[in-house]
């Protein structure tokens, strides 16, 4: 992540092409999302985490082999397969296994403390791949197949929790795959709201990620160590707030916190695009403290709505959704970057989020959200 972007310009590659390529990785993840969520629920979450991080390492030992388009399109569609079969099943065997042990008001605290730990290991990553990209752009990616591996016998590794399972499960995948995005989507209505808005929020912040390092870039930061480092302190700025938004999640009420949230998101979108300086980073720095809190915040929100038996299928209902809009937006948003300006696409990412957030707020908000 530290020099992605200066990797694919590196082997010719343009904002509209890394765009193109994320865009087909999220479609690759929200076709494979939601029937890997199901097989988690069905087979257990331990084992589709195995699946997704062996593709993960797939992925990466591809990616350091390849020098053009198709060669990191095929890695990004291993990437994403991996990302399916991990996304929704980690969350699943976490909250499964604090229902197991009675605890899962602790789930908001332990939650932000991982998404904490991960993003203070990735601040650590961002110095060191900043540092190995001096060697060269593609040194980063060796290393990476390394840490791929340690994920995927660590995920060998894990204990399943006793869960609940689906009815005819193995022999009607379909019709219960059906039956939940029907109570999920359609006869929860709380539940419904609570995955639309997570899934804006979470499209918002993935967009920000992909625009970051262009947009060092255009305000002069070349150096792979600077870019190293600007991304070490974003994920402490991820870090800090995650640790601690347990205790944020009590002293502020849902529907003050929810509100906050996007009013945070889309304004420094707004900001971002308006400031061709170096005083943007500090715009991205409380971009980045507001995923923080939002990430494990609104996890917890829809947890609280979801059976166990289904749990790993509907986080992946949100992840889909977060894959389609950054699927079918992100390409116009690497257009108007390439054809106009990075600004501009920006702007136009800030007033979707604020749009499709707000009517989303509103219905949230009208089903007389109870603060918890």
């Amino acid at each position: 992540m530290p020099i992605i972007w200066l990797f694919y310009e590196e082997n010719g590659l343009t904002i509209a092409d890394l765009f193109i390529i994320q865009s087909i990785y999220s479609v690759t993840i929200a076709i494979i999302e939601i029937p890997s969520g199901y097989v988690a629920d069905v087979l257990g979450r331990k084992n589709s985490m195995i699946i997704g991080t062996f593709f993960g390492m797939i992925g990466m030992i591809v990616y350091s082999y390849s020098f053009g388009f198709e060669g990191f399109l095929i890695a990004a569609l291993c990437l994403g397969i991996g990302q399916s079969f991990i996304s929704g099943s980690d969350t699943a065997i976490m909250y499964d296994s604090l229902l197991q042990l009675n605890r899962t008001k602790d789930f908001i605290k332990l939650e932000g403390r991982t998404i904490s730990m991960g993003n203070l290991a990735e601040a650590f990553a961002f110095i060191i791949g900043g540092l190995l990209a001096e060697i060269s752009l593609r040194t980063p990616f060796y290393y990476q197949i390394g840490i791929a591996f340690i994920g995927f016998v660590f995920a060998i590794s894990l204990v399943e929790p006793t869960m609940h399972r689906l009815k005819d499960g193995k022999t009607k995948p379909w019709k219960n795959i059906k039956k939940i995005i029907r109570f999920s989507l359609k006869e929860n209505q709380t539940l419904r709201y609570y995955i639309l808005y997570s899934s804006i929020i979470g499209c918002g912040t993935l967009t920000m990620a992909w625009f970051s390092q262009p947009y060092f870039m255009s305000v002069g930061i070349n150096s792979k160590f600077y870019f190293g480092l600007l991304g070490a302190g974003l994920n402490l700025a991820v870090a800090i707030p995650s640790f601690y938004a347990h205790k944020i999640e009590e002293k502020i009420k849902t529907k003050t916190l929810l509100i906050l949230i996007l009013v945070l998101i889309c304004s420094c979108y707004f900001a971002i695009s308006y400031t061709a300086s170096l005083w943007g980073l500090l715009i991205l720095l409380l971009f980045y403290i507001t995923r923080g809190v939002a990430t494990p915040v609104l996890r917890d929100y829809m947890n609280r709505h979801i059976p166990s038996e289904m749990r790993a299928t509907v986080m992946s209902i949100r992840s889909f959704i977060i894959r389609i809009i950054f699927a079918s937006t992100s390409p116009f948003f690497g257009y108007v970057a390439d054809v106009y300006s990075l600004q501009q696409a920006i702007l136009l990412s800030g007033i979707l989020f604020f749009v499709l957030g707000g009517i989303t707020l509103l219905f949230l908000v009208s089903k007389n959200v109870k603060s918890y």
